[in-house]
């Protein structure tokens, strides 16, 4: 004899593994621990400010008066 199965609870547990499974792939994906963003963060910044520190200003133009 086959056993005896509530669909509902059925439809539950099916979902509910669904979105385990997809929050397992966006950790695999997004997760970054604190330090690594912030890591990344300074990096960012650092080589802005490089970047920045070599820039050459325009030249002015007298004003003609």
């Amino acid at each position: 004899m086959a056993d005896i199965v509530n669909l509902r609870q059925a439809r539950k547990r099916k979902a509910r593994d669904d979105k385990a499974q997809t929050a397992s792939q966006n950790r695999a994906l997004h997760g970054r621990t604190k330090a690594e963003k912030e890591r990344d963060r300074l990096i960012a910044d650092k080589s802005e400010r490089f970047v920045a520190g070599h820039h050459r200003e325009k030249p002015t133009l007298p004003d003609d008066q």
